[in-house]
C-alpha cells in the first residue's frame, strides 16, 4: 500500500497488505522536561517515519501507569497518561508560562520519574489554577464537552486519582472501608469534599486527549499511523 493511502476491503487491512514501522513508546521521544510527550518532538517523530518511507507507529499502552510506571500497568482503561502532557503546547496555549519550566535539569538518557513526575504535575496543576481562573475561557465548553462525553468512565477514574492522591497514593483497599465498599453517603462525601482535584483530573484528561488526538494545531507529515492505545488512528490527524 502506499503511504498515506487507506486500506480498502472488509476489516482493518486487505488481503496482501504489507507496511513496515517503528515501535517506540512516546516516553522514549527526547525531550528537555524528562520524558518524551505529545507536543513537537512527536510531531517531529512522524515527520521523520514519513521520510524514511514508514507507515506505523507502535506507540504502545498509553494509559496513566501506576507501580513501576510500566505501560502494561495502567490506572485506567480508557484514560491517557497525564506526563505525556506538553509543556510546550501548554505554554502556546497560553495555559503555563514559560518562566515556569526553565532552569530544570532532567537525565538524557533515562527517565528519572521521582523529578518527573512532581515536576509535570505541578506544570499541571498551574495549567488548572490559569483555565479556573478564566485564563482560555473559550476552552470551557470543550471541557464541558469532553467531561459529558467521557462521563461513563471519566467521573469514576477522577474520583479515583483524587482519592488516591489524598491517601498519599495508598492502594485503595488500604483506604477507609466505607470507601472501598463504596458506601453511597461516603462516595458523596468525597466528591464534595475533593471537588477540585477532581475537576483538575478531568482537565488533565482534556489535555490528554486534545493533544494526543491533534485538536491543536501541528506540524508533522500524514504518513506514518499510530497503532498503540488507540490504533489506527492518524499521528498528525
Amino acid at each position: 500500500m502506499s503511504v498515506g493511502s487507506k486500506p480498502a476491503g472488509s476489516g482493518i487491512f486487505p488481503a496482501g497488505y504489507r507496511a513496515s514501522g517503528v515501535l517506540l513508546h512516546i516516553t522514549s521521544l527526547p525531550s528537555r522536561y524528562g520524558i518524551g510527550d505529545l507536543g513537537p518532538m512527536a510531531a517531529a517523530w512522524v515527520d521523520r517515519l514519513q521520510g524514511a518511507g514508514q507507515s506505523w507507529w507502535q506507540a504502545l499502552p498509553l494509559g496513566p501507569t501506576g507501580l513501576g510506571n510500566s505501560p502494561y500497568s495502567s490506572l485506567s482503561s480508557f484514560g491517557g497518561n497525564e506526563l505525556l502532557i506538553s509543556p510546550d503546547c501548554l505554554i502556546e496555549d497560553g495555559l503555563l508560562r514559560a518562566g515556569l519550566v526553565e532552569d530544570r535539569s532532567f537525565p538524557a538518557t533515562v527517565v528519572d520519574y521521582q523529578a518527573v513526575i512532581p515536576f509535570k504535575f505541578r506544570l499541571l496543576e498551574a495549567a488548572w489554577s490559569s483555565f479556573r481562573t478564566g485564563v482560555r475561557s473559550n476552552l470551557r465548553p470543550d471541557y464541558e464537552q469532553f467531561c459529558h462525553d467521557h462521563g461513563q468512565w471519566l467521573e469514576d477514574y477522577a474520583l479515583f486519582r483524587a482519592l488516591k492522591t489524598s491517601h498519599g497514593g495508598a492502594h485503595y483497599l488500604d483506604w477507609p472501608a466505607e470507601l472501598v465498599g463504596r458506601v453511597p453517603a461516603a462516595i458523596a462525601q468525597a466528591r464534595q469534599e475533593l471537588a477540585d482535584p477532581i475537576d483538575q483530573v478531568r482537565f488533565a484528561q482534556l489535555l490528554v486527549f486534545r493533544q494526543g488526538e491533534g485538536d491543536r494545531p501541528k506540524g508533522g507529515g500524514q504518513a506514518a499511523r499510530r497503532n498503540g492505545r488507540r490504533a489506527q488512528r492518524s499521528a498528525t490527524a
